[in-house]
């Protein structure tokens, strides 16, 4: 049986990064899928390693039914390139960050998450960091509308 493994980057894994993570583990758990898409996060920066997630991030998610408290920042490591089939950025910064110090063989696992969006089309994951509270639904939206559109492509490469 095979599995695809899967990690969501922004660029302190914080805010975006972890609500997707969370997002995409409630979609895959009610999709009884657990057992064969492995999710995670992480940051492209280092600035917080081991912390949990932003305050108003854990709110919003919370509101919505998503338990971010489990979750711990950490940053990107050269292994998991080949650790994860799909490494999805939540930005082009983050994406190109992802490209520079990726193994050449690798760089075909590096994606958008909004390009798996059927009712949003922004290109990116607006970083809600320096806003308001709205910022934080914002994301939350566009992952669950991009993490529905990623796990409807995953279900077709788990079948072939």
């Amino acid at each position: 049986m095979n599995t695809i493994a899967i990690c969501f980057v922004c660029l302190g894994n914080i805010c975006r990064s972890p609500s997707a993570e969370a997002v995409m583990l409630h979609q895959v758990s009610k999709a009884k899928l657990a057992d064969r898409i492995v999710v995670d996060s992480a940051g492209t920066g280092d600035w917080h390693i081991g912390q949990p997630p932003d305050e108003r991030a854990q709110r919003a998610a919370k509101a919505r039914g998503y338990d971010m408290s489990v979750l711990r920042g950490r940053q990107v490591a050269e292994e998991d390139f080949a650790r994860f089939d799909l490494l999805i950025a939540m930005d082009d910064a983050n994406a190109a960050a992802l490209a520079r110090i990726c193994p050449p063989e690798y760089q075909d696992k590096i994606r958008l998450l909004m390009e798996f969006a059927t009712r949003d089309d922004s290109r990116v994951v607006a970083d809600p960091y320096f806003g308001g509270d709205e910022g934080f639904e914002r994301v939350l939206d566009q992952c669950e509308d991009a993490c529905e559109g990623l796990l409807k492509a995953l279900r077709t490469q788990l079948v072939s």
